[in-house]
């Protein structure tokens, strides 16, 4: 460095020289403004490293204030995710509680309602086994349950008791391939046995391909097999077509379609009648046609009608047209007179000319009236003869002219 500057001493004092020149002609003359163009020039110089100090300097600050801030903002957060969490499972349980209270109290309004006596149980467990469709229920021997008792929701029959213990039983399931029960049709009464085949649909058996028995009806309990009573709702028909010596019926059983949580055990079964078809209904509803329009005369032809006009009231009109068309008059044609032609267009038919009255005596003229008869007196306000004196009789009345 001492050696450039002493190698170009000259040359750095001009160099300098003329920025001290510059510098002091800068600082003399004035813009427009009434400015240094020294003032100017350093203004001008300063502002792109002032703007990239403070930028720097905001960016940093919002950094370091956006880190405190969202360290702040996770821990709300992760305690709003754990009160949320917590909201949620009580959610749920009040849901389950409401929905709990709500079939209890549909279990208790269908215990109430039916004749028979039952007893409410609740599933605590399920049986183990492939095929096996068997429930543990918290009700036994010590309840009065006995083996062979029916067991039903208000939707439709279950099962039946295969054990009781004292303080719990196993049911068997509807679906349990070894479950038979007496069945009878609603709409068409067919009797029938239904098994269950191991999974959610079962099937009627012994029914003969000439029955009828038709998808959509429902089976209820006939209580041949002294076990259900007569009247319970079985399930519904889904498939219904003819098979090998029997007629393959297959059901959904309606009281497995809502889940198994809450059941009744009948204790002492009442047999009901089964509800008679209802079938819907055919009628139409139509509505009355609209009110002529306001300022419009209405135009009244005869024989029109307000409904609906089919091919028979074409043909009628058009015959009745074709009879006036020809002043002919239905119902009073005499034996041998010429009937209308239908297969004229009545439209083209001039009408019949008027013909003069006929008159007294001549074919067609009106009868003469008769002469009225004077109407008798009734016998209490007829004359009473004085005693002893022999009434006379009554005068006759001339006959009419004839």
């Amino acid at each position: 460095m001492d050696f450039l500057l002493s190698r170009f001493r000259n040359l750095t004092v001009l160099v300098l020289v003329i920025f001290a020149q510059l510098i002091l002609l800068a600082y003399q003359v004035k813009t427009h403004q009434n400015m240094t163009l020294l003032r100017v020039w350093s203004v001008t110089a300063i502002t792109p490293l002032a703007r990239v100090l403070e930028t720097f300097r905001s960016s940093t600050v919002g950094f370091i204030q956006d880190y405190f801030v969202l360290v702040d903002v996770r821990s709300q957060n992760k305690k709003l995710k754990q009160a949320m969490d917590t909201l949620k499972l009580k959610n749920q349980e009040l849901v389950e509680q409401l929905s709990t209270a709500d079939r209890v109290h549909a279990l208790q309004i269908f215990q109430e309602k039916t004749p028979s006596k039952t007893l409410a149980a609740r599933i605590i467990a399920s049986g183990t086994g492939a095929n096996s469709r068997v429930v543990f229920i918290d009700r036994g021997s010590a309840a009065g349950v006995q083996r062979g008792m029916a067991v039903i929701t208000p939707d439709g029959i279950v099962g039946k008791v295969l054990a009781a213990y004292p303080t719990a039983s196993t049911v068997l399931l509807i679906t349990d391939p070894s479950f038979a029960a007496g069945v009878i049709s609603q709409k068409n009464r067919v009797h029938g046995t239904v098994k269950g085949q191991g999974h959610g649909s079962c099937i009627v058996d012994y029914i003969q391909n000439e029955e009828k028995v038709e998808p959509g009806e429902w089976f209820y309990t006939s209580g041949d097999d002294r076990i259900f009573p007569k009247g319970l709702p079985v399930g519904q028909v889904t498939v219904a077509r003819p098979g090998r010596g029997h007629k393959e019926v297959f059901l959904n059983p309606s009281g497995m379609q809502n889940g198994l949580e809450e059941v009744l055990v009948i204790l002492e079964g009442v047999h009901q009648p089964i509800p008679e078809w209802q079938t819907a209904s055919s009628g139409m509803h139509m509505q009355s046609p609209p009110p002529p329009e306001s300022g419009a005369a209405a135009v009244v032809t005869p024989g029109a009608r307000s409904g609906p006009e089919t091919d028979a009231d074409k043909l009628i009109d058009r015959y009745r047209a074709i009879g006036a068309a020809q002043g002919h008059v239905y119902g009073f044609g005499l034996p041998g007179s010429k009937p209308p032609d239908f297969n004229i267009d009545p439209a083209k038919v001039p009408p019949p000319a008027a013909k003069p009255a006929p008159t007294a005596g001549q074919p067609g003229a009106a009868p003469r009236p008769e002469p009225r008869r004077p109407a008798p007196i009734p016998l209490t306000q007829q004359p009473q003869p004085a005693p002893g004196r022999v009434p006379a009789p009554p005068e006759k009345s001339p006959p009419p002219n004839q």
